[in-house]
């Protein structure tokens, strides 16, 4: 871990044309440069300029489908799952009935937790159908979290428009399974709602109010699951380029440097340990808030 932070300070002590005012580091820009999506890929002593491409014109829709930085560690998360899933499924034939050991045993474990504790205990029937989709989702966000605690890596999961693009398939997922299971009138009733057993004058009126409620309501959900996944993720690493970026002020100090630069060291090292455990949380908890939310919709009548 500490080799990790030593990688962090060397990676901000490189120079970038943002971070350079009048020979001098700016250490905003700097810890900026390596926080937000761009077009270029840090890698080690040398920076990447991504292909890109002309845009897509859909009608008056435009969409760039040009390499960012964002977007190459998405792709690299989405390779690290389908590997480390094959690897295990491979190991697990290979063992039979048994138990797997190492790193197969891990991966089964947490696979089954996710099925068995999250996904059928809170959907409860019909859930083996969306067993896949919760444990992909699982493991697809918590190896892009993991991938910014390395040194010249990059959080997607700190870009709003990912969080947010997540949170759209789990919202289609939620509504669509909302109708299948409920059908067109009860599904329409999660959102024309008047309480039961209502005068029918006032029935119209509580509908009248109830209605930008419940409709709010289920915007409400995968605005909750983009920003509480995406504020977790850009505040940690934000924390943590600001303490490693405390070392450098003080490297000039000199001899006095010595009483200064141990403190935010260990600070660092302390925030990136939590930083995984945060990286595993955030993971389970957008997906178990997928599932909660899937069982509410399919038992709403």
């Amino acid at each position: 871990m500490s080799g990790s932070i030593m990688a962090w300070l060397a990676l901000l002590q490189e120079p970038t044309a943002a971070g350079q005012q009048g020979g001098r580091l700016n250490l905003e820009e700097i810890i900026m440069h390596h926080m937000v999506n761009s077009r270029q890929l840090d890698l080690p002593g040398k920076t990447i300029t991504l292909p890109q491409w002309p845009p897509v014109h859909l009608g008056p829709l435009t969409i760039d489908f040009s390499l960012t930085k964002h977007v190459v560690f998405l792709l690299l998360a989405a390779v690290l799952v389908l590997l480390v899933m094959l690897l295990t499924a491979r190991r697990m034939k290979r063992v039979g009935p048994g138990t797997p050991k190492g790193f197969a045993s891990v991966i089964e474990a947490m696979t089954l937790y996710i099925r068995d504790e999250v996904v059928i205990k809170t959907i409860g029937d019909g859930a083996q159908r969306y067993v896949p989709y919760i444990v992909t989702l699982f493991f697809f966000i918590l190896f892009a979290n993991l991938l910014g605690l390395l040194p010249w890596g990059s959080t997607p999961t700190s870009n709003i428009s990912v969080t947010g693009a997540l949170a759209l398939l789990s919202f289609i997922a939620i509504e669509v399974s909302g109708f299948a299971v409920l059908g067109p009138k009860k599904y329409l009733r999660t959102i024309f709602y008047a309480p039961p057993g209502l005068h029918p004058a006032t029935a119209a009126v509580m509908m009248v109010i109830m209605t930008p409620v419940e409709f709010l309501g289920k915007l409400a959900k995968p605005f909750a699951l983009a920003v509480r996944l995406f504020a977790n993720m850009t505040a940690g690493h934000l924390v943590i380029l600001s303490l490693i970026a405390l070392v450098l002020i003080a490297l000039p100090m000199g001899a006095g440097s010595l009483v200064v630069i141990p403190g935010p060291i260990v600070m660092a090292v302390a925030d990136m340990i939590l930083e995984i455990v945060i990286a595993v949380i955030q993971a389970y908890i957008f997906a178990m808030l997928t599932a909660v939310f899937i069982g509410l919709i399919r038992h709403a009548h």
